[in-house]
């Protein structure tokens, strides 16, 4: 099926009151993962790759081609709406090149930034990706991390309606992600979000709210986060948690003498990494139950 636009796909999930994941890949494995849940649950869905996890100078020398070539593969064997994002790209370079790998939608991390130096960049790439129908998403706050001894509010910042409002009117962004408790990375326990905060936000600002750091947000939370105008979760941390425990609980079984060529990239059933992409396929799936969205792409006839 060919891409959508993100866009549309935020817009009809907000109509039919439910949320969307972006599910964050890293290879062909993952990407798999993904993309096996969407046909499972015959939920429309957003593939993608992030930038601030990734080597940047591997990005830099054609990684960023190599992954929207992946994606845009991928995306054409699935019968569910897709469309295809370049999150958190690191430099303004790679957002030029996503846009010219395929990718529908790209964002830049300016989530350090001052505003005063955010919104001409982000402008400027609005106005470069509009006429190509690629989507602009964009951050405004600081998202605190999560350590091994508790969370890191250091250098973090919720996010205001007002500068939310003055932000989307002023770049024009199609989507805006925001700071209201949510922390990335963290697993331990739910995050501390603030529903009044996203509540008067989405009151302000006219586009589809993001919430990054969706391994962290909890659950029984979701339906009310969509009522104030989240369109989007992006989740990266619970899906690598899940490859890697299933991973590495096969290497655990094994015993000599090895078939490496099994074991390693062969996609069989012996293969390591399929282990890995079933557990996250499991994953994505539940998620997707959790943001409301399976059932609704298309049924094949």
């Amino acid at each position: 099926m060919p891409l959508v636009s993100m866009t549309q796909l935020m817009s009809d999930a907000l109509a039919g009151g439910y949320g969307l994941g972006y599910f964050e890949a890293w290879d062909a494995y993952s990407l798999e993962a993904v993309c096996d849940a969407a046909e499972r649950e015959k939920s429309p869905v957003i593939l993608g790759f992030g930038g601030m996890m990734a080597n940047p100078e591997w990005l830099d020398r054609g990684g960023v081609e190599t992954l929207g070539a992946l994606g845009r593969s991928r995306a054409a064997c699935l019968t569910q709406p897709t469309a295809l994002l370049f999150n958190e790209a690191q430099t303004r370079e790679q957002v030029d090149r996503a846009m010219d790998s395929g990718f529908t939608a790209v964002m830049l991390d300016t989530s350090t930034w001052p505003s005063a130096q955010a919104i001409p960049v982000v402008a400027e790439i609005v106005r470069a990706a509009h006429p190509r129908g690629i989507a602009v998403e964009a951050e405004l706050g600081c998202l605190p991390n999560a350590t091994e001894g508790g969370i890191d509010v250091e250098g973090s910042a919720l996010t205001q309606p007002e500068d939310a409002a003055a932000f989307v009117q002023a770049t024009g962004v199609d989507c805006l992600a925001v700071s209201i408790g949510n922390v990335h990375l963290l697993t331990a326990h739910a995050a501390p979000v603030d529903l009044d905060r996203l509540g008067r936000i989405h009151e302000a600002t006219p586009v589809p709210l993001v919430i990054h750091g969706g391994t962290s947000f909890p659950t029984k939370l979701v339906a009310e986060a969509v009522k104030r105008g989240t369109g989007k979760f992006n989740v990266g941390t619970t899906l690598k948690r899940a490859f890697w425990t299933a991973v590495r609980d096969e290497v655990r079984r094994l015993e000599e003498p090895l078939d490496v060529h099994r074991l390693m990239g062969s996609h069989f059933a012996e293969d390591l990494l399929e282990a890995g992409k079933q557990a996250m396929t499991l994953r994505v799936q539940e998620l997707m139950r959790a943001y409301g969205s399976s059932g609704r792409g298309r049924v094949s006839e």
